[in-house]
């Protein structure tokens, strides 16, 4: 991830790249957190019983996606960021996340 790009404008957008890898990387722990239940690799304790282990599942991965926030939000805040790499980086978390969800590719385990 390189810090700017050569002869353009150097505004810092860091902060707003961060924000959006951080929500890549959420979304890619929720699918795998998904995936690992499934395989009976992980479960996640309820945090609200009724509704079962999701609300550990998802609550572990908000945890997730905030850490990545306000760790690469630290590192990057003032820093002008090559935001095509790490936007199409975050696209595909996002994508294999969302996947990683869905019940035809549990059954590929």
């Amino acid at each position: 991830m390189t810090e700017t790009r050569a002869g353009l404008d150097s505004t810092a957008n860091g902060a707003a790249i961060a924000a959006f890898l951080a929500a890549g990387i959420g979304t890619f722990a929720l699918g795998l957190l998904v995936i690992l239940n499934e395989a009976e690799l992980f479960a996640a304790p309820a945090l609200y019983a009724p509704a079962g282990g999701v609300t550990g599942r998802t609550g572990i991965a908000a945890a997730i996606w905030l850490i990545a926030w306000a760790v690469l939000h630290r590192r990057w805040r003032n820093r002008a960021i090559d935001d095509r790499r790490v936007n199409t980086f975050a696209l595909i978390l996002s994508v294999l996340g969302v996947l990683l969800t869905f019940p035809p590719v549990w059954s590929l385990l």
